[in-house]
């Protein structure tokens, strides 16, 4: 429940004005929250200029007071940022220290969600990566030999399966061979939501924070494909019935050092 310290609120009325979903009220002069629409984003918290909300949902150690030294993030560094970021697929045989992989997560945590519900978890996957390793592939050659069985299946789609194919047979042969799917990497964070924007936002924010804390990522596509209406995968993950997983980020110490960034497309922009 949000509440208001009636000696603390001044009745300025900021919290009312910035109530998108209009739960609060000034009455006798105090902010009064009601929570009926309640949807518990916290920004009656962030707005109150004197400190006067709080709620017992939530943790109140973790709200900072804005300050600009620590706060302020220059725009052309962000976006020479956003541009430097590469897809990593070279790692170091390093552990990544658990605390790291925590604060990525915290990057995910502190992602806007729709309606703030908040309904994004995630799965960290270290000690058992061979086992993923394996269910996945063993999932790709079963989706790859069906594909190859279609006569109107897309040539870029037997392309994939032919590879999906290849990477399980490998990985057969040799266990500790080349590996394409997760490039050796010491960790994965698979990213869980039965709502596939919430789970994205979190997904993009979670790869600056690996970035800056010197690690690399890459974004493994074959692991959700594998994923999708795969009931061994879901288990080992420990997923209920309407989660999936929407992303899936290999993470370690990138083996590989860029100098520069790379030319883009022209962005296609409508003005109207």
């Amino acid at each position: 429940m949000f509440k208001v310290d009636k000696e603390k609120c001044i009745g300025c009325g900021l919290c009312v004005k910035d109530c998108f979903v209009s739960d609060i009220k000034l009455k006798d002069g105090k902010a009064e929250i009601r929570n009926v629409t309640c949807i518990k984003c916290g920004h009656c918290v962030a707005i109150c200029p004197k400190d006067a909300v709080s709620t017992d949902e939530y943790n109140m150690n973790e709200v900072k007071e804005y300050d600009e030294k620590s706060f302020h993030l220059d725009s052309e560094n962000l976006l020479n940022f956003i541009k430097f970021r590469r897809t990593v697929r070279h790692f170091k045989n390093k552990d990544v220290e658990n605390e790291k992989l925590l604060k990525i997560i915290e990057a995910g945590r502190f992602t806007q969600t729709a309606s703030n519900a908040q309904n994004v978890s995630y799965v960290v996957v270290k000690d058992q990566i061979d086992e993923l390793r394996t269910l996945t592939l063993e999932s790709l050659k079963d989706l790859g030999e069906v594909i190859l069985q279609t006569s109107t299946t897309p040539p870029l789609y037997k392309r994939y399966a032919k590879r999906w194919i290849s990477m399980y047979n490998e990985n057969i042969s040799n266990p500790e061979g080349k590996d394409d799917l997760f490039f050796k990497a010491p960790a994965v964070i698979l990213v869980i939501s039965e709502h596939p924007v919430n789970a994205a936002l979190a997904s993009k924010n979670m790869e600056l924070m690996t970035f800056a804390l010197g690690l690399g990522t890459l974004f493994s596509g074959f692991l959700v494909r594998a994923a999708q209406d795969n009931s061994k995968i879901k288990d080992f993950l420990g997923l209920k019935e309407n989660q999936q997983v929407v992303t899936c980020m290999v993470i370690g110490y990138p083996d590989v050092k860029y100098f520069r960034t790379v030319p883009r497309k022209d962005a296609e922009i409508l003005w109207k």
